[in-house]
């Protein structure tokens, strides 16, 4: 890992949190992402499961934590299991944690090699009434994907059918979505970090660039400054390839006049910050260009004070709508003819404006959350509204990383004073 080591407090806060939301006599496992096989000999990137790293900060594959709070035997409360390491493992693929720092990384007293973990365990389980298991509950999660969670809870029913099964997910859904001070921190320092990438972009970027080139510079400034890199796959889409809402290609030189859309995040310490933002490609924003970029401007601003304590998103997004419909009609895009016309479930608007205005954010770029519950102090979303108007190559989308308070909300991007104005751009850009 590339970031300093995290305050274990926060995972053993996590942990308390989790573990008080647990029924007596129960147990919960969880476990590390795979290491995916790539080609060949050779593996993806590993990247951690965000459950595991919330409740314990290990970021290594092979990896299992249990939490037993009930358990007789007291080395079995709280324990993790990890790969022994070995001289030839260090040769080839470095060190690993050894059990002095898993137990410095985590707060986790009693460590344990994970070499036949699950027979060590089979009479922790069998005092248990309940074994608590994660899956993927993520309502944007692809069943196309196998994944470790998925695999153990098949392999455990199966070896303890007798027991009760319950449901990680659903507390963990409720809990990751309310940050800690220390959650709130990290992510300021990813956002603060997605600042330098966007000012290191905005001296770099002309006629004649590519959109590959201007990734690259992204890139280097969130390692030099010790993210893990990207959060998502950025998008780097200048002139009517910002109409495509997850370009990823980065493949198109960019020309004179066109507007840059720029989304991306920085993944720091496994959470995520999440911006975007538009610049013109040679430092002047055309007429058009700029009443297209103030009108999304002007939504993002009336839409974040929106966030507060008691909002539900999909009302809010309803009321975002709303205010999108005025600005496309003043741009002359959409009629009152039109809006009088539309269908409800697909409102005029949506044919410029398609796409959600706000998701969570946390360890995840779209982070665990119930969509259908009020909003509440301690939550992060983003907010990022878009016009993208495809036979003028013009994509509009502008996104801030929001903390709701008990008073209304944090901006981080405000915070640390990121531009977002025309002219602090074209002032930057020109200098």
């Amino acid at each position: 890992m590339k970031y300093p080591l995290l305050p274990k407090s926060l995972f053993e806060k996590n942990r308390k949190r989790f573990t008080e939301k647990m029924e007596s006599g129960s147990i919960a496992i969880f476990h590390s992402n795979y290491l995916y096989s790539w080609n060949g000999d050779a593996f993806y990137r590993f990247k951690q499961n965000s459950d595991f790293f919330w409740l314990c900060g290990i970021d290594q594959s092979d990896s299992v934590l249990v939490l037993f709070p009930d358990c007789p035997v007291e080395e079995y409360r709280e324990c993790l299991f990890l790969t022994e390491t070995s001289p030839r493992i260090e040769i080839w693929e470095g060190h690993k944690y050894t059990k002095e720092e898993a137990t410095e990384t985590s707060g986790i007293s009693n460590v344990f090699w994970n070499d036949n973990y699950i027979n060590n365990l089979r009479s922790i389980i069998n005092m248990a009434d309940n074994i608590y298991l994660p899956l993927n509950e993520n309502d944007r999660y692809s069943f196309q994907s196998p994944y470790k969670n998925l695999d153990f809870a098949n392999q455990l029913r199966e070896l303890f059918p007798l027991h009760n099964y319950k449901r990680a997910g659903s507390i963990l859904q409720r809990l990751r979505s309310m940050k800690t001070e220390q959650e709130i921190e990290i992510m300021q320092k990813a956002v603060s970090i997605s600042k330098k990438g966007w000012e290191r972009i905005l001296k770099f970027v002309k006629p004649g660039v590519w959109e590959h080139e201007i990734e690259a510079e992204l890139i280097h400034e969130f390692i030099r400054n010790r993210a893990n890199g990207f959060s998502f796959d950025p998008i780097i889409a200048s002139g009517e390839s910002a109409c495509v809402l997850h370009y990823i290609e980065n493949n198109r030189q960019v020309k004179d006049g066109d507007l840059i859309l720029v989304d991306t995040g920085v993944d720091y310490g496994n959470y995520a910050s999440d911006m975007t933002r538009c610049l013109p490609a040679n430092g002047k924003f055309s007429a058009r260009q700029k009443d297209v970029y103030n009108a999304v401007l002007r939504v993002m601003r009336e839409s974040t004070k929106l966030l507060r304590p008691g909002t539900f998103l999909m009302e809010y997004h309803e009321v975002v709508g709303e205010m999108m419909t005025k600005e496309l009609m003043d741009l002359k895009l959409i009629s009152k003819s039109d809006v009088e016309k539309q269908d409800p479930k697909w409102p005029a608007y949506k044919k410029y404006f398609m796409h959600g205005t706000s998701h969570f954010l946390g360890i995840d770029v779209h982070d665990s959350g119930m969509r259908y519950e009020p909003m509440e102090a301690g939550m992060v979303f983003t907010c990022e509204p878009g016009i993208y108007i495809k036979e003028e190559a013009i994509g509009v989308r502008i996104e801030n990383d929001i903390l709701i308070t008990k008073d209304g909300y944090v901006d981080f991007m405000d915070e640390v004073n990121m531009p977002i104005e025309v002219e602090e751009i074209e002032d930057l850009m020109n200098r």
